[in-house]
């Protein structure tokens, strides 16, 4: 006969199985990977889009709804403005103001002190030609567009990667919010119950009765529109959520032998709740916060669409969703069909993230 005895494990071991379970998670590691590489792309922002203008807003309205893989030849003109001084920093996060006006070419030469050029969109004849001094013109250049051009001739490429930003930016700003609020409460009324308990859940009842998307709305109202009013109004609505869990967690832990040591030793409440007890809440906490970061996306993209999320010339994944869905129908659904191909793997990315998180910290004794 076989015996197996179970041993429980100390948190070092714990943190380590955790992380060994996870990675053998094939989709939890891959989605973990993939949400790694789009913060690089998000924190990086304009030093690694196509177009570095602020917002990549450079429009060419010759150059609208061009399809993947377009190729022009632009003629940069100097625009004689005053450098703006940018640098490493600055333009990683604001982007920086373009130093030439650059105009799509369709021909060009070099004549005496002058090039001629005949614009793109232009008939091909001796009256379209213009032209301009060498010394106020820089050499010509060829610009590709990889995944072609909106109807407004901006480099959709750009759009999406900014649009990488704002969605993890609103996600995560949103689950600090609603973590702060919800862990504070719950604790709260978890380990005080009676009357504080009472009124808390009172509360927590009546929030949650009210339909999410309708109170975000509310929320963006009062507001106004804006990228960080979507922040707070999202953050707002999620605490909920993380309240309850935290709750139903201190109610069982508070009732632990190593809570009625501390308090024997004169410990303060605050210092029982947030030393000794969240601490051993925080992986259930972890989770709920991947399905929220999940959920915050999708609100963003929602609000977006409706037009009261982030405004432009700001590029979002909502907003872009909106600009093109009436192209669905004609020869570039693509434009509508990548912001929402984008949503969708970030939303499934943290979705398979959490159960495999779920899987691994829910790890309280091994068999031997």
């Amino acid at each position: 006969m076989i015996f197996k005895k179970r041993v429980i494990i100390s948190s070092g071991s714990l943190s380590s199985l955790a992380w060994k379970k996870f990675k053998k998670n094939r989709l939890g590691f891959g989605s973990l990977l993939f949400i790694g590489f789009a913060t690089v792309v998000a924190c990086l922002g304009y030093l690694v889009t196509p177009d570095s203008t602020p917002y990549a807003n450079d429009q060419y309205l010759e150059l609208g709804l061009k399809k993947p893989g377009f190729s022009v030849t632009m003629l940069p003109v100097k625009n004689n403005l005053p450098r703006t001084g940018d640098n490493f920093i600055t333009t990683m996060i604001s982007g920086k103001r373009a130093n030439t006006l650059n105009i799509p070419i369709r021909a060009w030469s070099a004549r005496g002190n002058h090039i001629l050029y005949i614009e793109f969109g232009a008939l091909a004849d001796a009256s379209m030609v213009k032209f301009l001094p060498l010394n106020a013109v820089e050499a010509p250049v060829t610009k590709t567009f990889l995944i072609g051009t909106d109807r407004f001739g901006r480099d959709y490429l750009s759009e999406l990667m900014i649009g990488t930003r704002v969605s993890l930016s609103v996600g995560m700003i949103s689950v600090l919010i609603s973590l702060v609020i919800g862990i504070f409460i719950g604790a709260i009324g978890g380990y005080y119950r009676g009357w504080v308990d009472n009124f808390i859940m009172w509360l927590i009842n009546v929030v949650w009765s009210i339909p999410t998307l309708l109170l975000v709305i509310a929320i963006t109202f009062a507001l106004g529109k804006g990228f960080w009013q979507v922040f707070i109004a999202v953050g707002l609505t999620m605490w909920v959520e993380v309240a309850r869990v935290v709750r139903g967690q201190i109610l069982g832990i508070r009732e632990k032998e190593y809570v009625e040591a501390a308090r024997a030793l004169g410990y303060s409440d605050f210092r029982i709740i947030f030393h000794h007890i969240l601490p051993n809440v925080m992986a259930a906490v972890i989770v709920i916060s991947a399905a929220n970061f999940a959920s915050a996306i999708l609100m963003e993209a929602g609000l977006s669409f409706l037009g009261l999320g982030v405004q432009p010339p700001i590029p979002s994944w909502g907003s872009m969703i909106k600009e093109n869905y009436g192209y669905i129908v004609l020869d570039y659904a693509y434009l509508a069909i990548l912001p929402g191909f984008a949503i969708m793997l970030m939303v499934l990315a943290f979705m398979l993230m959490g159960n495999a998180l779920r899987d691994a910290l829910d790890v309280r004794m091994s068999e031997v």
